[in-house]
């Protein structure tokens, strides 16, 4: 038994906010099936990859009249569908929220989206870094004197469109037990990645973030806070924010009895600090600095490549990575006592007959 355990989703295929929310359904338990278009399968197809675990796909051409019927009769048991399409285009195909409540009233529907259902932005094409930069993301990151910096899709495709999109759908079955209905779940990146900026709005109402981007305690304008190149290439993350971590920060460097270093909060003098920091990095390697702040609760930790992770002795005692067919991939998460989530399966290929035999 599994946390999600009956749940039945229906997933139209998309691009990679749409599948990491529904991996995520998948990974705690829910029958996912991943409807793809013919030729979905080539060498243009989304980059999705592992996102697509857990899943059974069966191939339907949604502008055919026997396709939509299938879609349709897949919708008719199911508990989820998720769509990713621009606003109004499911409606012109014929699956539309109206036409499968008309099917299956219970039917949470979530749509996922770059600007959502309405607004200026609406029908325009986006990516990660457009909606982070209307959210207000994107203009804090990056270094002092530099242009805004991306990091990767992380946060509006996945933290911001993906997780948000799993949250929703879960808000609404919950809902549905008291309500006996469903209901449309619009989730969009813009808004998923402001959501994530609630905390920064918070600092600039107290005060708190007066400088420009780079200058502040959270966006690697702190010494303390930040990464520092060590003498072999790699880098260590540094964030000794509070008093205690702080001065486990200066013993394992070897700083903790030097009169003449700056106070930890003396503004001014932070380009002093970081020069020591600096300097005092570089004399070691990576994984000896490592070594040094393992007995230090100093909040010092070696930057390790996505290909390093799996191998830290903490992610292998969690077993935070898995092997999924032959792969290693992130492990799902969060975990749960009663019901644990399973290690997922590769996806497998399988006709709606099949799918709707094991679901009646």
């Amino acid at each position: 038994m599994t946390a999600l355990d009956g749940i039945r989703v229906v997933e139209l295929a998309g691009l990679a906010p749409g599948p990491f929310g529904c991996m995520i359904l998948a990974d705690l338990g829910a029958d996912v099936v991943l409807v793809e278009r013919p030729g979905e399968a080539g060498p243009l197809a989304p980059p999705t990859g592992p996102l697509q675990r857990g899943r059974r796909t069966v191939t339907l051409d949604l502008k055919s009249p026997d396709g939509l019927a299938g879609l349709l009769s897949l919708v008719e048991q199911a508990d989820v569908l998720v769509e990713g399409y621009r606003p109004g285009v499911a409606e012109r195909l014929g699956f539309g929220p109206e036409r499968c409540a008309e099917v299956n009233p219970r039917l949470v529907y979530g749509r996922m989206t770059g600007w959502g259902q309405e607004g200026p932005l609406a029908p325009a094409a986006g990516h990660d870094i457009d909606y982070l930069a209307i959210a207000g993301a994107l203009e804090p990151l990056g270094r002092a004197g530099e242009r805004p910096h991306a990091p990767i899709n992380l946060l509006a495709d996945f933290a911001g469109g993906g997780m948000l999109l799993a949250v929703g759908v879960l808000a609404a079955l919950l809902e549905r037990e008291r309500s006996g209905r469903g209901q449309v779940v619009d989730a969009a990146m813009v808004d998923g990645s402001a959501l994530l900026t609630t905390f920064l709005h918070g600092m600039i109402g107290l005060g708190r973030w007066r400088g420009g981007r780079g200058e502040n305690l959270l966006d690697g304008g702190a010494p303390f806070y930040d990464t520092y190149a060590t003498a072999d290439g790699g880098y260590v993350a540094v964030g000794a924010l509070e008093p205690q971590f702080y001065a486990a920060l200066l013993k394992g460097l070897g700083l903790d009895d030097d009169p003449d270093l700056p106070g930890q909060f003396d503004h001014r003098k932070w380009p002093e600090l970081r020069r020591t920091f600096t300097e005092r990095f570089a004399s070691r390697g990576r994984d000896e600095w490592a070594e040094v702040f393992a007995g230090l609760d100093a909040c010092v930790s070696p930057v390790l490549s996505p290909t390093e992770a799996p191998a830290h002795p903490h992610n292998r005692a969690r077993s935070t990575f898995v092997e999924v067919g032959g792969q290693l991939q992130p492990a799902p998460a969060p975990r749960f006592g009663r019901t644990p989530a399973s290690v997922p399966e590769p996806s497998r290929t399988a006709t709606v007959a099949e799918v709707l035999s094991g679901w009646s």
